[in-house]
């Protein structure tokens, strides 16, 4: 009978917590509209991407077919010229983009799911489990990552799908070791304790009460991610380890590279589409960070 009471108090802690992720989602978003950096970077990715994903189905061309005599400058028929083959660089920038993008949203979400389970139960777990799998991170984060993502793109045929899961191997470390720092701090919480006593499950503990709590910087992490994954498909494709059946702006870059001096437009306009792209996941990242971090909330 002494019980019994404190039973009601533990569940409606347990209630209270899983609602606070939604008591605070209106704050956040608050400030991060009242953010301009952020909202920028919302305009120019959102630019991007409508070109990314609608600009093929207006344009209904290929982007490997030669268009022009080589080098063209911009201007004339050819708005940005064409390349080194006498491809035009705007019908390889749009389509390019889309590989681009693709590439990089795929291994980021890749990245985020191992680094997260990784952590979540290395954090959750403690003891052995957390010995083990941080030893195991701790070797994938001492492996030179351009290196490792060359020889398993190398080992295998150069695909879409083999560079985003390459990217996505070797590049979760920072995101186990923050979800892992996490889960230790969230684990001993009221709420926590509450629904250990009311008898949830592991599984419900770690996906369903700590998650929620603990997804503020994974967001931000995951929205960096992304640019990360960018540059590092760019990377690959500069080096000639991207598929060459399918444009993208790494490849352009990586083909046009030798005539930077005589057709520079070949290489600095894709170039200036990975800054652009880059920058404006970087300038999100940031305004997610401000808006989801009780810290920086309080100083706006």
């Amino acid at each position: 009978m002494s019980q019994a009471p404190s039973a009601i108090p533990l569940a409606a802690v347990a209630a209270t917590a899983s609602r606070a992720p939604a008591r605070q989602s209106y704050e956040a978003l608050r400030v991060f509209i009242r953010n301009p950096s952020a909202v920028f970077g919302v305009l120019l990715l959102t630019a991007i991407l409508a070109v990314t994903i609608f600009g093929p189905m207006l344009m209904q061309a290929d982007p490997f077919e030669i268009a022009s005599a080589p080098m063209d400058p911009p201007g004339g028929d050819m708005l940005l010229g064409t390349d080194y083959l006498g491809r035009d660089v705007l019908t390889g920038m749009v389509y390019g983009g889309r590989a681009t993008l693709l590439v990089g949203v795929v291994a980021a979400v890749l990245s985020m799911a191992i680094g997260l389970t990784v952590g979540a139960l290395a954090g959750y777990y403690g003891g052995w489990v957390d010995e083990t799998l941080m030893r195991i991170t701790e070797f994938f984060q001492v492996l030179p990552t351009l290196l490792f993502a060359m020889v398993l793109v190398t080992l295998f045929t150069p695909s879409l799908a083999t560079i985003a899961v390459a990217i996505g191997v070797v590049s979760w470390t920072g995101t186990a070791r923050l979800a892992r720092g996490e889960f230790l701090r969230l684990k001993r919480r009221e709420y926590v304790l509450a629904e250990r006593v009311i008898g949830a499950s592991d599984a419900r503990i770690i996906w369903r009460v700590i998650l929620p709590n603990a997804l503020a910087p994974l967001i931000v992490s995951a929205t960096l991610a992304i640019g990360t994954a960018i540059l590092f498909e760019a990377g690959l494709s500069f080096l000639g380890l991207g598929d060459p059946n399918i444009m993208s702006w790494g490849l352009m870059i990586g083909s046009n590279r030798p005539y930077i001096l005589t057709a520079w437009w070949a290489v600095t306009l894709p170039g200036a589409a990975i800054f652009l792209t880059v920058l404006a996941v970087s300038l999100i990242g940031d305004g997610l960070n401000d808006a989801l971090n009780p810290t920086s909330r309080g100083r706006s």
